[in-house]
């Protein structure tokens, strides 16, 4: 059996395999701590789908859900003065 594709590796090439842009990696590191407070809730609800939830369960998870919700304010009032690349703000 033969096999049918495009020899150049230019026809062949996929968006998804490069590196990231510098300026993707700077809004990675700009939503980090989101994205650390996120994980951290994800762990803390993870660790009550086998059993019921208790008292000190609640308040990791309510501490957890705080922490997501502060990350998120801090990461748009950062983000209230930085114009994003085409227009969106």
């Amino acid at each position: 059996m033969k096999h049918i594709g495009a020899a150049q590796v230019v026809v062949t090439a996929d968006v998804f395999d490069r590196e990231p842009t510098l300026a993707e990696l700077d809004v990675i590191e700009l939503e980090s701590p989101v994205i650390l407070a996120e994980v951290e809730l994800l762990n803390a609800q993870i660790k009550t789908l086998d059993r019921p939830a208790n008292e000190v369960d609640t308040r990791r998870i309510r501490r957890a859900r705080n922490r997501v919700l502060a990350a998120r304010r801090d990461l748009v009032n950062r983000m209230a003065g930085v114009m994003l690349p085409g227009g969106a703000a």
